[in-house]
């Protein structure tokens, strides 16, 4: 009992210190399950809606799906599951684009229902609707729509609302983030469909690889295209984000762990240290080594496993519903909540035994003294004269250089104790900083250097080519054709695009670093991202085919091009039709802000529009930015405070020595200073290379769409520099009372 209270007031008397250790563990925990739980939600919830609705294995795609290939598939893939489907995209009014699903039946990728009744595929005289595009166009169960497909028009009414598996994500036509007021989808009853049924789609499950699958298929069957799910844009992109977060999860906590033991055992051994004399008398009166050792390991245990249980418990509740509500516009789910995942416990007992390790360590050595010896102050440490002090230069050196060295020298753990300690915290600044720049620079790169454009008006499916050449000739435009196509390539597939235009100069190519480069009317260009996933180069060759076309096409690529957002083929629209394929417009492009209507135009984005959007998207990222930002902050003032505190017992009677010398209290602060300002040095520079390193594994994370180079600007360097250096400085000044305060018969005397 008296041990625990002497805990306690030792706690009191040191709370500062105690306080850091508790917002430590407490920060680590909290950030580590906070993280991890929103990825841990988005995968449990993803999952759970990809089991319950029966996603599809694969999606085969042709003009006709006919029985014969059906009964192909059959035979080499007995006991899978099919599901036929009319495909199609229609317009609604006001020309928003909606993917019409026209089925016999729904068990697989099936339609779930949030409101009104249950899919009925007997009804002809029904729809099932998207909820994010009836959301958007203030549609209800009940209400009447028409669609316009192939020429004819569908009227229908509404008999459900719900989500589709196949889209959680939505790539817009028209923006880089999902507009839901232009696109959606629907399902039918095939008994709907207009004309002659013709299935262009084959939904399957098979029990085998998709690799094994398609190899079978490519014997057996002819089709346009074949999509396994993790290739499908809504799985692969939600992969893709959930990837991101996860590695945020993973390395972003793990600093904050470290410096969180770091901090106990600056704290402890300071304890430990000022705490001699007690600790020697306890061994007289009768206390045994082990008591002491587990009354010391004490502190740091109940800080710590109260810093992680508020951690565990406030994590989960706190981070995910800071992200969910960007992520929410982007992605379409029934449900979003946390997750929970075991590791969370796990981390978080591993953080309490390990606490209990590290005051272990702090303490271990003193229980080796005999009481007498214990009662004594610590003798300083002492170190042999080394090549340097030998040298004339040394004797060139002023006092304060040679004291710190040799200072530094004989409390080797404690100045590499802070240099980690500020290398930690300048990775995590150098690695928000570098986001943030690299996300500006992939902005600018697209919206700079590559795109000269004012307006970007995309053209109606059914407008025809006199109407296309009539409105680009009145904006003084210049047409492009963008389409999804299929790339093989040393036995790799890849979803990408191509780029068709004739010569403008409203669009700008470059290399992946940025720079300029001029592709003739010849060249086919490939995006250094595709090339880096299929493993090729210049002068290889890569087959591909526009996705709906089953026209392939082998050339060989002579360029390779830089592009931060759209991944895939650059070529003229000579070239295009050297290879026997029709150009055919999506867009035109105009150096003047459009804002008239035509009826060939389906809808106009500027600019700034496009920017706009970018910003949104990006927004998830720049929070996780700034939160990085604050924490960073707050651990290096908790780090630079503890080791100044260390740093100023273990040479308390040095300090008192040298006052009695005749050195003012300024000159004793520039000591301190000095040392201070050495160590954030060396832990300033390491720390550089170390945040660079965390933002590009963040980076690589971001998937195969975005193209990212990491960068770091001068100007945030600097930054992280003032940041963390006037820290430095704040945290010495906190220590001139105590310096001039300092009592000098207390720190000199000598326990007989």
């Amino acid at each position: 009992m008296s041990l625990t209270r002497k805990m306690l007031r030792d706690m009191r008397n040191n709370k500062t210190q105690f306080i850091a250790i508790f917002m430590m563990a407490l920060i680590g925990i909290f950030a580590y399950c906070g993280v991890c739980s929103e990825y841990y939600g988005l995968e449990q919830t993803s999952s759970d809606f990809y089991s319950e609705t029966n996603l599809a294995d694969g999606w085969i795609y042709n003009t006709t799906i006919t029985d014969d290939a059906v009964d192909e598939i059959d035979n080499f893939s007995t006991g899978s599951e099919r599901q036929l489907v009319i495909q199609s995209v229609g317009e609604f009014e006001n020309d928003p684009d909606i993917t019409l699903h026209f089925l016999e039946n729904n068990t697989i990728s099936k339609f779930y229902l949030v409101e009104g009744e249950e899919l009925n595929l007997s009804d002809d005289s029904g729809v099932w609707l998207d909820k994010r595009f009836a959301n958007a166009q203030n549609l209800t169960v009940g209400d009447n729509i028409t669609f316009k497909l192939n020429g004819l028009e569908i009227e229908k009414e509404i008999k459900g609302i719900g989500y589709s598996p196949e889209y959680v994500y939505e790539a817009s036509p028209t923006t880089i983030i999902p507009d839901f007021k232009d696109m959606g989808f629907a399902y039918l009853s095939h008994e709907a469909f207009p004309m002659d049924i013709q299935y262009n789609a084959l939904l399957v499950k098979f029990n085998q690889s998709p690799e094994d699958f398609k190899d079978s298929l490519d014997d057996s069957v002819d089709y346009l295209s074949f999509t396994k799910q993790a290739d499908h844009v809504s799985v692969s992109q939600f992969n893709e984000e959930m990837a991101q977060h996860k590695m945020i999860g993973d390395v972003f906590p793990l600093l904050f762990i470290a410096v969180t033991f770091l901090t106990l055992l600056t704290t402890m051994t300071r304890i430990v240290s000022h705490q001699r004399t007690q600790i020697g008398v306890l061994k007289a009166v009768g206390y045994k080594n082990r008591t002491i050792i587990l009354h010391f390991m004490s502190y740091g245990f109940w800080l710590v496993l109260a810093g992680a249980i508020l951690g565990l418990v406030t994590g989960p509740m706190v981070i995910p519903n800071l992200f969910y509500p960007t992520m929410s516009s982007r992605y379409s789910l029934p449900e979003w909540h946390p997750g929970f995942d075991n590791t969370f416990i796990i981390v978080a007992a591993a953080m309490v035994i390990s606490s209990l390790l590290v005051s272990y360590w702090a303490a271990r050595n003193i229980s080796k003294e005999n009481p007498a010896n214990t009662m004594r102050p610590k003798a300083p440490n002492v170190s042999s004269s080394g090549v340097l002090e030998k040298s004339g230069f040394w004797k060139k050196l002023g006092f304060n250089l040679r004291w710190n060295y040799r200072d530094a020298k004989r409390n080797r753990f404690r100045a590499l104790m802070a240099i980690i300690g500020v290398m930690g915290c300048v990775g995590l600044l150098i690695c928000a900083f570098g986001m943030d720049d690299s996300m500006d620079n992939l902005a600018s790169w697209e919206y700079d250097d590559i795109s000269h454009f004012e307006s970007k008006l995309f053209i109606n499916s059914n407008a025809t080519f006199s109407d296309i050449d009539e409105v680009a000739d009145e904006v003084n435009g210049s047409t492009i054709m963008e389409q999804a196509i299929e790339i093989k390539a040393h036995g790799n597939e890849k979803t990408a695009m191509i780029l068709s235009l004739n010569e403008t100069d409203l669009i700008s190519q470059t290399d992946k670093y940025q720079n300029p480069i001029n592709l003739t009317s010849t060249d086919i260009s490939l995006s250094a991202k595709v090339a880096e996933t299929l493993g090729v180069d210049v002068g290889d060759s890569i087959k591909w085919h526009i996705v709906g076309s089953d026209d392939w096409v082998e050339c060989k690529i002579t360029n390779i091009h830089g592009e931060p957002m759209s991944q895939g083929i650059i070529l003229s629209a000579d070239k295009l039709e050297d290879l026997d394929l029709n150009f055919t417009p999506t867009s035109i492009l105009s150096d003047e802000k459009v804002d008239d209507d035509y009826d060939s135009i389906k809808s106009v984005s500027t600019i700034g529009e496009m920017m706009e959007n970018w910003d949104e998207m990006s927004g998830s990222i720049m929070m996780l930015v700034s939160i990085i930002i604050i924490f960073a902050v707050l651990l290096a003032i908790v780090v630079l405070y503890n080791l100044g505190i260390l740093s100023f017992t273990e040479i308390e009677r040095e300090i008192a020595t040298l006052k009695v010398l005749g050195f003012k209290t300024r000159d004793l602060r520039k000591l301190l200073l000095t040392q201070n300002l050495f160590f954030t040095g060396i832990g300033f520079l390491l720390g550089i290379p170390l945040g660079f390193y965390l933002m590009t594994l963040i980076m690589n994370a971001a998937g195969e769409t975005i193209y990212y180079i990491p960068s770091l600007t001068w100007g945030n360097i600097a930054l992280s520099a003032v940041i963390t250096f006037t820290i430095s400085i704040a945290v010495n000044l906190l220590f001139s009372g105590k310096i001039k305060n300092l009592n000098m018969v207390e720190a000199l005397k000598d326990v007989e």
